[in-house]
């Protein structure tokens, strides 16, 4: 079977989803799971997070859609490590976005993702894909990779409200697939303070019931330090809130996976 992989992805901007696959990847690593964090987000927020920055990289996510069929050095080149980084990772870069062009008249343009994932997923334990932001090539070689579609939804109205996006993707995915896209919803950036948080946060449960996680994502502003460093939470602080939070999304995960 190999690696579970698992997709990080919202149609709305500012949820939490570069902060949820860099995080989530390092929980997973920390808990024994070998992981690979790939940035298919052409504005490359994971890798400048990251400091590996596009412009100083020969190889990149980009390389990975125009290899050669069979080309499984491809991956030797665009996988990065670094000291203190618990998890391999696969940087974006800003010309991701010309794929749509580049793709156009390729077959089964859709299945590139998954079929050259098929040449490391015995590699790893969990795969992590942090998503783009809109429809198109890169977003639905994600999904169709994907195992599961995790989606952090920010606890106010106008994220919840965002989803629908995604979830139309989904359905429209869902036609022609051989089987269904699994989704998981995760509440990200809740202020428990807030009446509106909590009212969004029972929505959501409400109604999605069993497709939201248990864990939810509150807000700490160590994620913001952790990022001006150009390190994951865990490097700075692992005992604080959104570390140990990301920690129990990990366990939950792997428990739903064993289930």
């Amino acid at each position: 079977m190999g690696a579970r992989i698992l997709a990080v992805a919202n149609q709305k901007g500012g949820v939490g989803k570069t902060t949820t696959a860099l995080t989530l990847g390092a929980a997973l690593a920390r808990q024994g799971g070998k992981v690979l964090v790939m940035d298919l987000d052409p504005h490359g927020n994971a890798s400048v997070h990251l400091t590996f920055y596009p412009e100083n990289l020969d190889y990149t996510a980009y390389d990975l859609f125009h290899a050669e069929e069979g080309d499984a050095g491809v991956w030797d080149r665009i996988i990065k490590r670094r000291e203190g980084l618990v998890f391999d990772f696969v940087p974006g870069h800003i010309r991701l976005s010309e794929l749509e062009v580049d793709l156009k008249d390729r077959k089964n343009k859709g299945l590139i993702l998954s079929e050259a994932l098929a040449r490391v997923r015995d590699r790893y334990d969990f795969v992590l894909l942090d998503c783009p932001p809109h429809v198109g090539v890169l977003l639905v070689n994600a999904l169709v990779a994907s195992d599961l579609v995790i989606i952090p939804i920010q606890t106010d109205f106008l994220a919840l409200y965002g989803i629908r996006l995604l979830f139309d993707t989904i359905r429209l995915l869902n036609k022609v697939l051989p089987r269904p896209v699994r989704f998981m919803a995760l509440a990200t950036m809740h202020d428990r303070r807030a009446s509106a948080c909590r009212r969004i946060l029972r929505l959501m449960r409400d109604k999605l019931g069993e497709r939201v996680f248990e864990t939810v994502i509150n807000l700490d502003t160590r994620f913001r330090d952790a990022c001006a460093q150009g390190r994951v939470i865990f490097e700075l602080d692992p005992d604080t809130r959104g570390a140990l939070e990301y920690s129990q999304l990990a366990k939950e995960i792997v428990s739903h996976e064993n289930t």
